[in-house]
């Protein structure tokens, strides 16, 4: 695998790329949609690299602090010390007088020692002094936004035009005849850039005696704010403060499942997308329980049409990119032209403040905070369609 530097520099010269592909949005060349669509699988599977890498130098950093305490080999424990009874059993002149009539006979000791034993389960344990690992509580992996084209702006409202109206009256007109008029007609649409936010409060003592407490903080904080910003992706209401998600979206098409298997329903609501919505789906979002159900599926001489258990199989359906979140309602599978009609505008990244708040200043105490500004637009909801009753 490539080191997490040169991952980080070919992500940021595919993003430079895709950037200059979008700066004639939305006149983009259908060629030019293929190469945005390619290019975003290629960005996808070259994030999943560098979380890859990213995760390993964690691990390598680990071994590396815990080494010294791996590496070090414990003395050798001392002999046992014999009770009176195994003294007794194993003397010689008690293996002398086994198998023989004798009834009675004697053995002498001369170096009993009948202190008070002392061992570590009653007496003094051992020091055992912890590894530096921190075992973090688990969460998902915010993958939901790696869907969809994103950037930064500097406004607190995203606006930009729809054409609500258009009457194509373009008929065959004989000579002399009079032109049939056509009917055009744009709305204005807006998105507001919203804020997403938490705050933790820690002592002075705590960081100034665990130096990495505050990085670990600092990425806690970070990920319940991709948490969040995930949910809000998907099922945010639309009402200030939330983002509208594409759950809640209106106009967003439904594919019912009914008696059909989920890839034929999934199908169908990619023709719905293609039919109705004119568009061209670019993934799909669905629930790991959900997708364990295509991935199990097996002809009728059991053999799995997803792949051989022995592989792990590709995260696919019909040529489309499948995006296993819990953050999705099971049952609920999510199709759509994310590429296209979607898009996320960042106000602004996330910022990590620290400060005093109320008599905190007085305690040692502070105040960490962790901030993101942004919008999502969602261009035509007709280009996106769930799938109810997986």
């Amino acid at each position: 695998m490539k080191p997490k530097y040169e991952l980080a520099q070919e992500l940021e010269a595919k993003r430079g790329q895709m950037a200059e592909l979008f700066k004639g949005y939305p006149n983009i060349p259908e060629d030019d949609v293929k190469t945005i669509q390619a290019k975003n699988l290629e960005l996808s599977d070259l994030q999943d690299q560098f979380n890859q890498a990213v995760a390993l130098e964690g691990i390598r950093d680990g071994l590396k602090s815990a080494l010294p305490h791996v590496e070090r080999q414990p003395a050798a424990p001392p002999s046992e010390a014999k009770s009176v009874g195994d003294m007794f059993t194993s003397h010689k002149t008690t293996q002398g007088f086994k198998g023989t009539p004798h009834r009675q006979f004697h053995v002498e000791f001369s170096d009993v020692d009948v202190k008070t034993l002392l061992s570590t389960t009653a007496g003094y344990a051992a020091p055992n002094n912890r590894g530096p690992r921190l075992v973090p509580l688990a969460q998902r992996r915010p993958v939901v936004a790696d869907l969809i084209p994103q950037d930064s702006t500097t406004e607190s409202l995203i606006k930009y035009m729809e054409e609500t109206t258009f009457t194509n009256n373009a008929a065959p007109v004989a000579e002399g005849a009079t032109k049939p008029e056509a009917a055009l007609a744009f709305t204005e649409r807006s998105a507001a850039v919203e804020k997403i936010a938490v705050t933790l409060p820690v002592t002075d003592e705590q960081l100034d005696d665990v130096p990495q407490l505050r990085a670990i903080i600092d990425n806690r904080l970070m990920l319940m704010i991709a948490l969040v910003e995930e949910t809000q992706l998907l099922t945010g209401s639309g009402t200030s403060p939330q983002l509208q998600g594409f759950l809640t979206k209106a106009g967003i098409q439904v594919q019912a499942k009914g008696v059909d298997p989920t890839p034929d329903a999934v199908y169908k609501a990619m023709t719905k997308i293609r039919w109705t919505g004119f568009a061209d789906p670019t993934g799909i979002i669905m629930h790991p329980n959900d997708w364990q159900d295509v991935r199990l599926l097996r002809t009728q001489d059991g053999v799995y049409i997803w792949g051989n258990p022995s592989e792990m199989g590709v995260e696919r359906m019909w040529g489309l990119p499948v995006i296993v979140t819990p953050a999705i309602t099971e049952n609920t599978a999510l199709v759509g032209d994310f590429v296209l009609y979607s898009h996320i505008s960042r106000r602004m990244g996330v910022r990590v403040d620290v400060g005093w708040v109320n008599d905190q200043f007085l305690k040692n105490q502070q105040t960490i905070r962790v901030e993101e500004r942004l919008a999502l637009e969602i261009y035509r909801a007709s280009a996106f369609c769930t799938v109810t009753g997986i």
